[in-house]
């Protein structure tokens, strides 16, 4: 059964419980927010689904998938209302509505849970 969002195509939430597999592309993400604090996000205006452009480690397609299955897993926090002040969004002309993506307390808490074991990607 997947997550509403990523349509059982992540790696399983763990629905907040118990254990919580990640993908190689989630681990990626999570380190990145850990070098940086913020990082930029954009979308279309008829749809809710995540851009990220700013690294080609994965393809657009499977980066909207990492930080929607991040996000239902609570590890990320996406947020459209506050783009990053400064930021070359020059890549994202074809979406409308920026943002920025930040870790959640728990992404922290994760982070330093992968860290702390020497888990990388």
């Amino acid at each position: 059964m997947g997550c509403e969002k990523c349509s059982g195509n992540c790696a399983g939430c763990g629905g907040g419980a118990g254990s919580m597999e990640l993908t190689q592309g989630e681990v990626h993400i999570l380190q990145m927010l850990g070098q940086f604090s913020f990082l930029p996000a954009a979308r279309k205006r008829e749809d809710m689904i995540p851009v990220f452009l700013e690294d080609t480690e994965f393809s657009r397609e499977e980066y909207s998938l990492i930080l929607q299955c991040l996000e239902k897993k609570a590890l990320i926090r996406l947020d459209y209302d506050a783009p990053l002040t400064g930021a070359d969004m020059s890549a994202y002309g074809g979406y409308p509505v920026h943002g920025s993506m930040a870790l959640t307390q728990r992404g922290y808490a994760v982070l330093e849970l992968l860290e702390t074991l020497g888990i990388e990607e």
